[in-house]
């Protein structure tokens, strides 16, 4: 028998604090009577309660449960919705409040804004079957869990970012994403639209590069859940039909989705797996070797959670080409892709990053695919609807402040000649720019794969590879933060670098030029969330 909110918690006022919440849920959610429903008139009070924890905390779609079906105004949403979904992604999404934060000076994020849940409130229910976070049964993220629980100086970052360090992409991957594009960027695509191709292809590549699974071996179900779960993201507000939709197809195709990864996981283990060296569970499960700190249920989450944590690659496929154009691109950043490629792009010039590095780089600062970093604020006072509330750092904001490049505005891929690197930031580079010690204690995490190496961090606790002696810095100053701040950033960010390096090798390669369409009705596809693109970009080839 479900409990009447405000059951669970013994303080009044908490109890009140829930019945008011409540109530605020019912007064969006949509119900089956045929008017409104007016609680009886009670003493209006103001609740603000200290920042602690009751034993359960339960979510908004258990709060409202029991609430009697006159109790929802008709007519706010669709009579198609269900109530689950009103009351699971709906309700909260509207209850919810986002702030923007500050645009740091040191490439770190404080601890204060935590991680721990820092994903917008309408997701919930594409990750967890009771709309409401459970990772101790069904798993969890990297990408939103406190610092706190990832074990011992970042450990469960580290075990991720092992899987994508640049030696493993050059020697383990690469043949999967040259494959892709050989297929996106083939003679028989040219002069057509190029993003709805791009997802053709995109779920061959990211389950090859997770599990090892290609073409049939993906079943329908799987296929289901990924383009469900691009159009959540891309269409963003759980008030839209087509978001209502998609969302309800993820939830039905996620178990048998979780079940076939599973299965898929259990393969490499047995060492049945063909070629299992070159997926990302290979290595979680080598360097994490199933402990606390990445179990099982929490790699088959990490497979299927990426989808969230790399949907930035679209995006950032369509805005490169976009500005590659010749007729509506940047010119500048034209000019400098030409004497990048010709110069010679990987050659070694004095700095830590060669010349197709710093040119990928400069697109991602000035592209900014990721808008911000979310994070979970601490909350000295408790107030009705705070606990749907985040807070943003945002990435292009920062990474365009004056106080951190001459110059900012302009397109200058040398300004990483120069830029300090996580190798660089140590104790004395902490103590040179005014600090005590390091905010983050330097930890290594030994590598058990196979490879001789370690997983370690800088002063401000941005993770790196270092394998046989070479480190694979990152380039960490708060000036470039397309990929997030210390400790936070990105953990994808090393192969997704790699990704649009590659594309555009093989567009210097092939010869090809991009051409934006005039199409009176283009596609939309949905690429990132809150983003939705028009399909207008193709691409020709040279002679």
């Amino acid at each position: 028998m479900p409990r009447r909110a405000g059951d669970h918690w013994r303080c009044p006022a908490r109890a009140l604090e829930a019945r008011i919440v409540a109530r605020e849920v019912a007064t969006i959610e949509l119900g089956t009577g045929h008017g409104q429903h007016r609680p009886e008139p009670e003493r209006e009070e103001r609740v603000m309660t200290e920042n602690k924890k009751p034993p359960h905390t339960k979510s908004a779609i258990e709060r409202s449960e029991g609430l009697p079906p006159d109790a929802y105004p008709v007519g706010l949403l669709p009579s198609s919705f269900p109530p689950d979904y009103v009351r699971g992604a709906a309700a909260p999404f509207l209850l919810s409040s986002s702030f923007l934060g500050e645009r740091p000076t040191l490439p770190m994020i404080d601890l204060m804004l935590s991680k721990e849940k820092a994903i917008p409130v309408n997701l919930w229910g594409l990750l967890y079957d009771g709309w409401w976070p459970n990772p101790d049964e069904e798993g969890i993220s990297v990408f939103f869990q406190g610092f706190e629980r990832r074990g011992a100086d970042n450990e469960r970052k580290k075990i991720y970012v092992s899987a994508n360090t640049p030696d493993l992409v050059a020697t383990k991957y690469h043949a999967k994403i040259t494959d892709f594009f050989d297929k996106l960027l083939g003679a028989a695509n040219a002069g057509k639209p190029m993003m709805g191709r791009y997802f053709e292809y995109y779920d061959d590549l990211y389950w090859d590069l997770h599990v090892g699974a290609t073409g049939d071996e993906i079943p329908t179900e799987v296929r289901q859940f990924s383009a469900s779960f691009n159009t959540v993201l891309g269409y963003w507000f759980p008030t839209l039909e087509i978001v209502r939709d998609a969302y309800m197809s993820a939830r039905a195709s996620r178990q048998a989705l979780k079940e076939w990864l599973d299965e898929r996981v259990q393969r490499i283990i047995d060492g049945t797996q063909p070629d299992a060296d070159r997926t990302f569970v290979y290595y979680w499960l080598k360097n994490g070797r199933l402990g606390e700190n990445f179990r099982r249920i929490d790699i088959v989450f990490e497979c299927f959670h990426n989808f969230l944590a790399l949907s930035q690659w679209g995006n950032m496929i369509y805005n490169v080409a976009s500005k590659l154009e010749p007729k509506y691109g940047d010119p500048k950043v034209r000019t400098w892709f030409e004497k990048t490629m010709k110069g010679g792009p990987d050659k070694a010039d004095g700095g830590a990053f060669p010349p197709l590095e710093r040119f990928v780089m400069e697109l991602f600062r000035t592209i900014s695919p990721n808008d911000g970093s979310l994070s979970s604020p601490r909350r000295h006072r408790q107030l009705l609807g705070a606990e749907f509330s985040g807070v943003t750092t945002p990435h292009r904001a920062t990474s365009m402040d004056p106080q951190h490049w001459i110059h900012p505005e302009e397109f200058d891929p040398d300004r990483y000649k120069t830029a300090p690197t996580s190798v660089d930031n140590d104790e004395a580079r902490a103590k040179e720019i005014g600090l005590a010690r390091c905010p983050f204690a330097k930890a290594s995490l030994e590598l058990k794969d196979g490879r001789t190496g370690e997983m370690t961090n800088s002063a401000f606790g941005a993770v790196y590879g270092v394998v046989d002696g070479e480190p694979h810095p990152v380039c960490d100053t708060a000036g470039y933060a397309p990929f997030g701040f210390g400790y936070r950033r990105c953990a994808g960010e090393y192969i997704t670098v790699e990704f649009i390096k590659e594309f555009l090798r093989k567009v210097w390669k092939e010869k090809l030029s991009f051409v934006k369409l005039d199409l009176e009705q283009p596609a939309e596809i949905p690429v990132n969330p809150g983003t939705v693109l028009h399909d207008n970009i193709t691409f020709k080839r040279g002679k």
